[in-house]
């Protein structure tokens, strides 16, 4: 759909993948957009690019099997005219079965698409009054992430009530030359994508030395306004504190040797560690599921204890900060309106949707609603069947107010379809295939 100008104009604040998504659905109904965003003027704590787009904690999007939850995800937002979902298969990396991409061309690319529309005016600098950009706008969707601080989180804050806080952390990057190749292997688990993945195999008494180190090791200092409370959300676990939730916790999450096996000895390692391909160029490697709080000299310390990564470089020291959500079972609609004040929306991981894609869907969804509010169309209906609207009925479910936390695409969510299937891949399939079907009806409806 491209529609001329029709006089209208929404208010986008922030151009992460959420606003970066608004502003793009928004825009394909002619739809004039201001689209506001603080770098390179200002970075949060975890952002150091100034592109848009950034990703921080991993450059993974997940499965792109669609008969994954987050395959699921990614093709109903092609059908609902992503920009984010063609940006990263344009500049894919090799991740096996998973949508991994070179971050840097992935936020260049999306980037360069916002700013070549002519109905997107980009607007630099940090925003700290919702009134001052939504005036002369119809609608202002707030995009701003969950680092939002400021002049600008106390006005969220005034307009929700006390945000909830959790933790979020990126995992450290290392280059491949300084890898010791004699103690490394290529593979993927289960042999499923081809040799995606570099492996660490470590045996029982190195996994057991590793994770006392890691115990041991001192962390950052967490700020006063961060100490209380203490949360980590469970998506994305600090390494250090995963290994201080029992001597196997590791070997069951992200050092999980099941499906791989060592070409050296041809058995399983006791545990492993893999490396995630990071740029297109396989120069770069990120330490799979190893996000951290520790000290950098301790990061270096502790993990060149790792088999192959004894004088590994590092590009980047994992990294931990502050995320808020808001109550949005209270607050917003399944469109990710206000229920109080409609003129308003709210977009990404800030409304308790976990993840990358997650964030960007939810940018679609209220970018999509306010354009087709603002020109008298029929409003789009996600399927209780779709992963997308499965997720906006979670985060608006007035049931979960007084217990909510962030959300992720999964198959859980959706509602059960009616038929006994034991496999498990053919019955995730099955849920797919009706998700899309009926988000292909629901859009044929509303042309």
């Amino acid at each position: 759909m491209s529609l001329k100008n029709t006089g209208h104009i929404i208010s986008v604040i922030g151009a992460g993948l959420a606003g970066c998504e608004a502003a793009w659905s928004a825009a394909r109904y002619g739809i004039r957009v201001r689209l506001y965003e603080m770098k390179p003027e200002r970075f949060s704590p975890a952002h150091k690019y100034a592109g848009f787009a950034e990703l921080v904690c991993s450059n993974s999007l997940k499965a792109s099997r669609l008969g994954s939850a987050a395959g699921l995800l990614k093709t109903e937002m092609e059908l609902l005219g992503s920009l984010t979902v063609p940006c990263a298969k344009a500049n894919a990396v090799e991740a096996g079965g998973a949508l991994a991409v070179d971050r840097e061309r992935f936020s260049d690319s999306v980037t360069a698409a916002i700013k070549e529309n002519e109905l997107i005016e980009v607007i630099p600098g940090e925003v700290r009054d919702i009134g001052e950009a939504k005036s002369g706008s119809d609608i202002v969707i707030i995009a701003t992430g969950p680092l939002t601080d400021g002049e600008l989180a106390q006005q969220i804050s005034q307009l929700c009530g006390e945000g909830l806080s959790f933790y979020d952390a990126a995992a450290p990057i290392v280059s491949y030359d300084s890898l010791d190749k004699d103690k490394v292997f290529f593979a993927s688990r289960y042999g499923r994508g081809g040799d995606d993945y570099i492996n660490c195999p470590m045996s029982r008494e190195e996994y057991q030395a590793f994770r006392n180190a890691l115990l041991t090791a001192e962390r950052v200092q967490l700020k006063d306004f961060e100490t209380h409370p203490f949360s980590v959300y469970e998506g994305c676990m600090p390494i250090e504190v995963l290994a201080s939730r029992g001597e196997d916790a590791m070997r069951f999450g992200p050092m999980k040797p099941v499906g791989i096996d060592d070409p050296k000895t041809g058995r399983r390692p006791y545990a492993v560690v893999q490396l995630r391909r990071e740029n297109r160029e396989a120069t770069l490697f990120n330490l799979v599921g190893f996000q951290t709080n520790l000290k950098f000299t301790e990061q270096k310390r502790v993990f060149s204890m790792i088999p192959g990564l004894e004088n590994a470089e590092f590009f980047r020291y994992g990294v931990m900060h502050r995320n808020t959500f808001i109550n949005s079972p209270e607050l917003l609609n399944a469109d990710f309106s206000m229920r109080e004040r409609p003129e308003i929306f709210f977009a990404g991981q800030m409304t308790g949707v976990e993840g990358y894609m997650e964030s960007a869907a939810s940018g679609i969804i209220a970018g999509t609603v306010a354009a087709r509010r603002l020109l008298g169309l029929e409003p789009v209906r996600l399927p209780a069947e779709t992963m997308t609207g499965a997720l906006s009925a979670y985060i608006s479910d007035p049931y979960r107010s007084g217990s909510f936390q962030p959300m992720g695409a999964n198959m859980g969510i959706l509602p059960d379809i009616g038929v006994r299937i034991k496999d498990k891949r053919e019955r995730y399939e099955a849920y797919a295939e009706r998700a899309v079907g009926a988000l292909r009806k629901e859009l044929d409806r509303v042309g």
